[in-house]
């Protein structure tokens, strides 16, 4: 009878194991990205004014990011995390761009939940789409459940953000309808097209049906993309705030709303990890957390560490538009407390997700990020050395001590993220001149003037984006070869070449001259190694 007793207890085990894990044993995905938190609105980040504790847990028990960066717009840098590929490839470099990527036909684009569906995922979309929703709805995009409202920063419905802006005495929207700015209408979950009631706040509702989903696919391997209202502008009272405090300025009351809003967000992060927790899938469980950009324009002076504040906010090219916090928590798999210190960057998601889920990368297009999964199973090793960011006519790579733009502008990181110093164009110090050849390298291995360019700084670009003159080529031996070509001209190093000097240097100085005015698009009377190597942003083999 023992030996039954103890078969008897061993199956007993065996099937409580598995009524609570998955019977694939594929990880659940959880993807928490917020939106215009900066990296110095983190705590763990040592950010000075912000409590955001649950976050910080998230990251003592799993791997904190010091050198993750994305675009510095909502958009452009959505666009990025689902599809891995850089702007320039999918027409997502600017806001109005992320809506005109293609969705069927031959340059389709292929989102996440398109490659996880194929591993046996169910996937869900809740929050905020609306930069990418004139290219489909999320369910068009492969998600299988749906949560949405139009536009950014969606907390109340009308009347009631009417009524918090009067009691508030908040600085209201100018152009917005009893200065409210977002403009809150219905909201979508599925094929219900729903209204807020007076008293419902919108990241509630969110996280319920985030938790609705969790419970629902508990016993599958899910994927939640979870892009949360918090805390876009226009900021508004939490269910948790204060009554208005009349006797201080409306900036100072403005301020402590944010305050309140950041850990409203925060404690909504708690509970939905709680509520893993209790589904006791927290092992079987990635957790990402991400900000989409910088902080805004209107709470930039205040995010600051150790009382220094990130040069660059939210649309801007500098640290604080696109160096983001990003963290990673992995029960048992991610090393406890860890700080990765390598560079990284939002295409490098989909092919963490797809690696993650045993899923097929597409072979038929250009995939620009590289996985995470080793570095979070305690690889300190990275296949990256450099990260690229790009908005609307900008770009630039950066590696870990310099960056260099679009207009050949290198700049010395060595006190990022608070100050770039740019170098000039005729210092010859070693390490600068090296690394000016290796981020030339990279750009014109990546020919960004090639694809999709936008107008401007990429807010709003009306114009939509401008198509290539081709297709975007794969990197090729004739771009290294005019770049070296560069380089064995540019004697003095500057980056840059005279009309003078380059036509003196060629057999044909005719031809040369000519060759010169077409390639120098900005008309500046300077030939750049950009403008050299791409033939004026031509495809590489001039045609």
């Amino acid at each position: 009878m023992k030996p039954l007793s103890a078969l008897t207890s061993a199956l007993a085990l065996a099937f409580a194991f598995l009524s609570t894990t998955q019977v694939d044993g594929k990880p659940n995905i959880v993807f928490i990205l917020a939106d215009d938190l900066g990296y110095a609105e983190v705590s763990a980040n040592g950010g000075d004014h912000y409590p955001t504790p649950h976050i910080d847990a998230l990251a003592k028990g799993g791997m904190r990011f010091n050198h993750f960066y994305t675009a510095p717009l909502c958009g452009p840098s959505r666009a990025l995390i689902l599809t891995g590929r850089y702007g320039f490839r999918t027409g997502a470099v600017t806001q109005d761009g992320s809506g005109m990527m293609a969705r069927t036909g031959e340059k389709a684009e292929i989102m996440v939940p398109q490659l996880l569906k194929g591993a046996g995922y169910t996937s869900a979309m809740i929050g905020k789409w609306g930069q990418i929703l004139p290219a489909g709805d999320a369910a068009d995009w492969g998600f299988d459940h749906v949560l949405s409202f139009h536009g950014s920063g969606i907390y109340w419905n009308q009347p009631a953000a009417k009524s918090w802006v009067e009691k508030y005495q908040l600085r209201g929207d100018r152009g917005g309808e009893g200065g409210v700015r977002a403009k809150p209408g219905p909201y979508y979950i599925d094929e219900r097209k729903l209204a807020m009631s007076d008293t419902e706040y919108m990241p509630d509702l969110l996280h319920a049906d985030a938790v609705s989903f969790i419970n629902a696919h508990k016993d599958a391997p899910f994927f939640l993309y979870y892009s949360m209202s918090h805390v876009h502008s226009q900021v508004l009272p939490t269910p948790d705030s204060a009554a208005p405090d009349m006797s201080v300025s409306a900036e100072l009351r403005q301020q402590r709303l944010y305050h309140d809003n950041i850990v409203y967000m925060d404690k909504l992060i708690g509970r939905l990890v709680a509520e893993l927790d209790r589904l006791k899938l927290r092992e079987n469980t990635v957790i990402f957390f991400m900000g989409d950009n910088g902080t805004g324009k209107a709470h930039a002076e205040q995010a600051t560490i150790g009382g220094r504040r990130m040069v660059g906010q939210k649309g801007g090219m500098e640290e604080g538009g696109g160096h983001v916090p990003f963290i990673v928590n992995w029960t048992g798999t991610a090393p406890a407390g860890r700080l990765n210190e390598n560079l990284s960057d939002a295409s490098d998601l989909l092919p963490t997700f797809t690696e993650i889920a045993g899923a097929a990368l597409p072979e038929n297009r250009v995939i620009d990020g590289r996985s995470l999964l080793p570095q979070i199973r305690g690889s300190t090793e990275s296949p990256r050395k450099w990260v690229f960011t790009q908005l609307g006519e900008h770009w630039h790579a950066r590696e870990a001590g310099w960056k260099l733009d679009e207009a050949g502008q290198l700049y010395d990181m060595k006190n990022a993220p608070f100050e770039e110093l740019p170098v000039a164009a005729d210092v010859t110090a070693p390490e600068a001149l090296a690394a000016r050849q290796r981020l030339s390298g990279v750009l014109a291995e990546l020919n960004p003037g090639a694809g999709y360019q936008g107008v401007g700084d990429g807010r709003g670009d009306k114009s939509g984006k401008v198509a290539p003159a081709a297709p975007v080529p794969p990197p090729n031996a004739d771009l290294a070869e005019r770049a070296a070509k560069f380089d064995k001209l540019d004697e003095a190093k500057t980056g840059k070449l005279t009309r003078a000097y380059f036509t003196t240097h060629q057999s044909d100085a005719k031809g040369a001259g000519e060759r010169f005015d077409k390639y120098d698009v900005n008309k500046d009377g300077l030939l750049s190694r950009q403008e050299f190597i791409t033939r004026g942003g031509m495809h590489p083999n001039g045609k």
